[in-house]
C-alpha cells in the first residue's frame, strides 16, 4: 500500500518576529482575539505583500489598545481576507483554514472527494455551464458509479448546471446528468438529452498523480506520453520510475500532459526538470524571493542528480533517502496545458524555457507565479511549528510568502502563459476518450508536430460562441490549495 505523506510544507530556522506587537512567546490573549492576534502577526511577518497593506505595517497602530481594538469583533476569516493585497485580483491564492490536519492531508493527495476531475465552461454568455470529466481516479466513488473521461455534464441534482449550483459537483453527495449529445456553434454549447444519471457519494481517497504513461511509435519516433496531475513529493519515486521506464523504452520525444495539474512541491518540480533534461546538472533552475523581513532565505534551486524520497513516519513527513534521477537528456519537450495548469506546472514550463525548447499546446495557463508556506499559531517559532502551535484552536494560514523566477528571471505574463498552439475548451466537448486515445485533439496535435505527419484528428471548432473566456474553473482551481506551490525542506 502506498505510504501516506502529509506534506508539512516547510520547516524553517527559528526567527524573531520583527513586529512592534510581538511578545516573543505565546500570546496571553484568549478565544477569538487570540486567533486574530495570530492572523495579524503571522501575516505581518511572512506575507509577501506585507509592505503594500497599510494595516499590516509595523507601525500601523499607535498603541496596544488601538491594536486590540482593531482585532475585536472580527471573525478570523474576515480579518484574514481583509488584510490581503488586492484580494481576488493580485492575491487570489492565500487561504485560511479551521482544520490544519485536513489541510496537511490534502497536500499529500488525501481528501474527501468523488474521485473525478472536471472542467467547467460557459454554454453561452449567460449563467449556464457545461462540464467535462477530465479523468477519474481508479476505484474512486466516481469510477464505481460509471463516470468516464470525456463525459459531458449537463445537470446536477436534477437541474441544469449553472454558476449558481455548480458547487454541488464538489459536495459529499450529489447526482449528475451526462448529456446524450453535445454540439457547438456560434450560439453556444447545445446539449441534448440525458444519457445517464449517476449518484455519487464522496469518500476519503488518495490519488497517485503519476496517472498514465504510453508510448507511440510513429515515423521513426518513440514518443512518450505522460499524464502528471500533481507535484506531490511523496510520489517522487513513482515519477522517477516512470522516467526510468521511458529510458528503458528508448523514448526520443516527450509529451508531458499538465492540463489537470494544479501544482505542488517546488522540490518535485526541480526534480522533474532534471528528469526531462539531465545535461544541465548544477545549473540554477528556480529562484525564490521572500519579503524584506525574510530576504536572507531567498533561495536558488539547482538541477541535481538525486531526488529525495519521502514517507509519512510517526505523524510527520520525513525524508527516507535519495535515488539517482532518470534523465532523458531532451532538448525539446511538448507540454499540454489548460486554464487549470498552475503554479508548479507553470514553474516547470518557465524553468525549462531557460534551457530547452518548450512547445505548448492547449489553453492559456492559470497565471500563478507565487508560492506559500503553512503558518501555525506558534509565535515563539515564528509561526512555523506544528508541534508547538496553540492547541486551543486548529486554525492555520497558507498565505503567499514568495515569488519565483526561472534562471533568467524572465517576467511573468499576469494572465498566464500563452500556448504556441491553442486548443479551446470547446474543442474537447464530446471528443475525449480514455487517456492515450488520439481523439484527444491536443495529444494528436503534439504527435503531429513531433512526426511532421498530419493525423486524422477532429478538426478544431471554428465557429466558436462569442464568449471571451469559456473556461469557468476546474476541480483544482475551485479547491483551497488546489493550485499550491510550496516547499518541504528547511531553507539553507
Amino acid at each position: 500500500m502506498k505510504k501516506f505523506t502529509w506534506l508539512l510544507c516547510v520547516f524553517f530556522l527559528m526567527l524573531s518576529l520583527s513586529c512592534r506587537h510581538d511578545d516573543g512567546g505565546d500570546s496571553d490573549i484568549s478565544g477569538e482575539s487570540s486567533i486574530n492576534d495570530f492572523v495579524w502577526k503571522g501575516l505581518n511577518s511572512w506575507y509577501y505583500w506585507q509592505k503594500d497593506v497599510p494595516n499590516l505595517a509595523d507601525q500601523a497602530f499607535s498603541s496596544e489598545n488601538a491594536y486590540q481594538s482593531f482585532l475585536t469583533d472580527k471573525e478570523p476569516d474576515d480579518l484574514f481576507y481583509s488584510l490581503l493585497y488586492n484580494y481576488g485580483t493580485t492575491d487570489r491564492f492565500s487561504w485560511i483554514v479551521e482544520d490544519v490536519d485536513e489541510l496537511l492531508q490534502q497536500f499529500s493527495g488525501i481528501s474527501k472527494s468523488s474521485g473525478m476531475d472536471v472542467s467547467l465552461g460557459y454554454k453561452t454568455s449567460g449563467k449556464e455551464l457545461v462540464g467535462i470529466v477530465n479523468y477519474v481516479i481508479p476505484d474512486s466513488p466516481a469510477d464505481q458509479a460509471g463516470v468516464k473521461r470525456g463525459d459531458v455534464i449537463a445537470e446536477v441534482n436534477g437541474a441544469s448546471l449553472t454558476v449558481d449550483n455548480y458547487s454541488s459537483l464538489f459536495s459529499d453527495h450529489f447526482t449528475m446528468g451526462i448529456a446524450q449529445s453535445v454540439s457547438v456553434n456560434s450560439a453556444g454549447v447545445i446539449t441534448s438529452g440525458i444519457a445517464k444519471t449517476l449518484t455519487i457519494n464522496a469518500a476519503v481517497i488518495e490519488e497517485n498523480p503519476v496517472a498514465f504513461y504510453k508510448t507511440f511509435d510513429e515515423n521513426g519516433k518513440k514518443i512518450g506520453y505522460l499524464v502528471y496531475n500533481g507535484f506531490r513529493s511523496n510520489y517522487n519515486d513513482e515519477l522517477n520510475t516512470a522516467f526510468g521506464k521511458m529510458k528503458q523504452d528508448g523514448v526520443t520525444d516527450l509529451i508531458l500532459d499538465l492540463r489537470y495539474n494544479g501544482g505542488g512541491s517546488v522540490e518535485t518540480a526541480v526534480a522533474l526538470g532534471q528528469m526531462i533534461t539531465g545535461q544541465f546538472t548544477g545549473s540554477p533552475y528556480v529562484l525564490l524571493d521572500f519579503n524584506d523581513k525574510h530576504s536572507k532565505y531567498n533561495e536558488t534551486y539547482k538541477l541535481e542528480e538525486k531526488v529525495t524520497k519521502y514517507d509519512f513516519i510517526n505523524g510527520q513527513t520525513q525524508a527516507t533517502g535519495e535515488e539517482s534521477i532518470n534523465s532523458l537528456h531532451l532538448s525539446k519537450v511538448y507540454v499540454l496545458t489548460s486554464s487549470g495548469t498552475a503554479s508548479a506546472s507553470e514553474l516547470t514550463i518557465n524553468g525549462l524555457q531557460a534551457y530547452v525548447d518548450v512547445v505548448l499546446i492547449g489553453g492559456r495557463t492559470y497565471g500563478k507565479f507565487v508560492g506559500s508556506i503553512t503558518l501555525y499559531d506558534s509565535p515563539k517559532n515564528d509561526f512555523l511549528s506544528y508541534d508547538n502551535r496553540n492547541k486551543s484552536h486548529n486554525f492555520a494560514m497558507q498565505p503567499i510568502t514568495f515569488a519565483y523566477y526561472n534562471a533568467n528571471r524572465d517576467e511573468h505574463p499576469s494572465a498566464g502563459i500563452t500556448p504556441d498552439y491553442s486548443v479551446s475548451f470547446f474543442d474537447y466537448l464530446g471528443t475525449l476518450g480514455a487517456f492515450g486515445d488520439t481523439s484527444d485533439i491536443a495529444l494528436s496535435k503534439a504527435i503531429q508536430l513531433i512526426t511532421g505527419q498530419s493525423r486524422a484528428a477532429r478538426t478544431t471548432v471554428k465557429n466558436y460562441p462569442a464568449i471571451a473566456q469559456p473556461f469557468f474553473g476546474s476541480t483544482k482551481t475551485f479547491r483551497k490549495f488546489g493550485t499550491e506551490l510550496y516547499q518541504e525542506h528547511p531553507l539553507r
